[in-house]
Protein backbone atom coordinates (compact mmCIF):
# COMPACT_ATOMS: atom_id res chain seq x y z
CA UNK A 1 0.00 0.00 0.00
CA UNK A 2 1.69 3.55 -1.08
CA UNK A 3 1.64 6.71 1.53
CA UNK A 4 -0.91 8.37 -0.28
CA UNK A 5 -3.61 5.23 0.32
CA UNK A 6 -2.58 5.14 3.68
CA UNK A 7 -3.16 8.40 4.21
CA UNK A 8 -6.59 8.21 2.34
CA UNK A 9 -7.40 5.18 4.64
CA UNK A 10 -6.88 7.12 7.97
CA UNK A 11 -9.07 9.80 6.56
CA UNK A 12 -11.64 7.58 5.56
CA UNK A 13 -11.32 5.80 9.35
CA UNK A 14 -11.43 9.35 10.95
CA UNK A 15 -14.23 10.62 8.60
CA UNK A 16 -16.50 7.47 9.74
CA UNK A 17 -15.10 8.13 13.13
CA UNK A 18 -16.41 11.13 13.40
CA UNK A 19 -19.84 10.96 11.67
CA UNK A 20 -20.86 7.44 14.17
CA UNK A 21 -20.24 10.30 16.96
CA UNK A 22 -22.44 12.48 15.09
CA UNK A 23 -25.05 9.88 15.04
CA UNK A 24 -23.99 8.58 18.25
CA UNK A 25 -24.74 12.42 20.15
CA UNK A 26 -28.07 13.25 17.86
CA UNK A 27 -29.24 8.99 19.01
CA UNK A 28 -28.15 10.04 22.96
CA UNK A 29 -30.16 13.53 22.10
CA UNK A 30 -33.15 12.36 21.69
CA UNK A 31 -32.92 9.43 24.32
CA UNK A 32 -32.42 11.85 26.65
CA UNK A 33 -35.31 14.29 25.55
CA UNK A 34 -38.06 11.37 25.75
CA UNK A 35 -36.17 10.69 29.19
CA UNK A 36 -36.65 14.01 30.73
CA UNK A 37 -40.10 14.15 28.94
CA UNK A 38 -41.20 10.88 31.06
CA UNK A 39 -39.58 12.17 34.28
CA UNK A 40 -41.79 15.46 33.65
CA UNK A 41 -44.60 13.47 33.50
CA UNK A 42 -43.62 11.50 36.76
CA UNK A 43 -43.55 14.72 38.44
CA UNK A 44 -46.80 15.86 37.35
CA UNK A 45 -48.18 13.26 38.89
CA UNK A 46 -46.55 13.29 42.15
CA UNK A 47 -47.93 17.13 42.15
CA UNK A 48 -51.48 15.77 41.04
CA UNK A 49 -50.95 13.82 44.20
CA UNK A 50 -49.84 16.54 46.21
CA UNK A 51 -52.83 19.14 45.04
CA UNK A 52 -55.53 16.22 45.83
CA UNK A 53 -53.87 15.13 49.19
CA UNK A 54 -54.29 19.34 50.05
CA UNK A 55 -57.68 19.46 48.88
CA UNK A 56 -58.89 15.95 50.49
CA UNK A 57 -57.33 17.32 53.75
CA UNK A 58 -59.31 20.55 53.57
CA UNK A 59 -62.12 18.31 52.77
CA UNK A 60 -61.89 15.94 55.63
CA UNK A 61 -61.41 18.85 58.28
CA UNK A 62 -64.79 20.72 57.24
CA UNK A 63 -66.67 17.63 57.22
CA UNK A 64 -64.59 16.26 60.24
CA UNK A 65 -65.39 19.57 62.40
CA UNK A 66 -68.98 19.68 61.63
CA UNK A 67 -68.88 15.90 62.77
CA UNK A 68 -67.32 16.74 65.97
CA UNK A 69 -69.74 19.46 66.79
CA UNK A 70 -72.64 17.24 66.33
CA UNK A 71 -70.72 14.41 68.45
CA UNK A 72 -69.78 16.76 70.91
CA UNK A 73 -73.63 17.86 71.30
CA UNK A 74 -74.47 14.13 71.44
CA UNK A 75 -71.73 12.16 73.19
CA UNK A 76 -70.71 14.59 75.95
CA UNK A 77 -67.34 13.40 75.49
CA UNK A 78 -64.86 16.64 75.63
CA UNK A 79 -64.60 19.29 73.29
CA UNK A 80 -61.08 19.44 73.45
CA UNK A 81 -60.30 15.97 73.40
CA UNK A 82 -62.37 15.28 70.24
CA UNK A 83 -60.98 18.14 68.26
CA UNK A 84 -57.80 16.61 69.46
CA UNK A 85 -58.36 13.18 68.19
CA UNK A 86 -59.97 14.30 65.13
CA UNK A 87 -57.03 16.62 64.29
CA UNK A 88 -54.96 13.79 64.90
CA UNK A 89 -56.05 11.41 62.31
CA UNK A 90 -56.96 14.42 59.64
CA UNK A 91 -53.03 15.12 59.82
CA UNK A 92 -52.03 11.77 59.58
CA UNK A 93 -53.93 11.40 56.22
CA UNK A 94 -52.18 14.33 55.20
CA UNK A 95 -49.36 13.39 55.62
CA UNK A 96 -49.23 10.18 54.19
CA UNK A 97 -50.80 12.31 50.75
CA UNK A 98 -48.14 14.49 51.15
CA UNK A 99 -45.22 12.13 51.72
CA UNK A 100 -46.21 9.98 48.56
CA UNK A 101 -47.12 13.11 46.34
CA UNK A 102 -43.20 14.99 47.29
CA UNK A 103 -41.55 11.47 46.92
CA UNK A 104 -42.20 11.31 42.76
CA UNK A 105 -41.28 15.31 42.50
CA UNK A 106 -37.91 13.83 44.69
CA UNK A 107 -34.46 15.46 42.47
CA UNK A 108 -33.25 11.39 42.48
CA UNK A 109 -36.51 10.83 40.43
CA UNK A 110 -35.99 12.98 37.77
CA UNK A 111 -32.09 12.10 36.74
CA UNK A 112 -32.08 10.72 33.81
CA UNK A 113 -30.31 7.53 34.47
CA UNK A 114 -30.51 5.39 31.48
CA UNK A 115 -29.25 8.08 29.26
CA UNK A 116 -26.20 8.81 31.99
CA UNK A 117 -25.44 5.09 31.73
CA UNK A 118 -25.69 4.98 28.17
CA UNK A 119 -23.13 7.87 27.53
CA UNK A 120 -20.67 6.12 29.79
CA UNK A 121 -21.29 2.73 27.59
CA UNK A 122 -21.28 4.93 24.37
CA UNK A 123 -17.61 6.84 25.97
CA UNK A 124 -16.02 3.86 26.94
CA UNK A 125 -16.73 2.34 22.93
CA UNK A 126 -15.21 5.50 21.39
CA UNK A 127 -12.23 5.25 23.87
CA UNK A 128 -12.19 1.51 22.05
CA UNK A 129 -12.31 2.84 19.08
CA UNK A 130 -9.59 5.30 19.23
CA UNK A 131 -6.83 2.69 20.42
Amino acid sequence: MTNNQESRGLATLVSDLAQQVTTLLQTESRLLRAEMSEKISKAGAGAAEVLAGAICLLAALMVLLQALVIALASAGLGAGWSSLLVGIVVAVLGIILLRSGTKSMAPSELTPDRTQDQLKRDARVIKDQMR
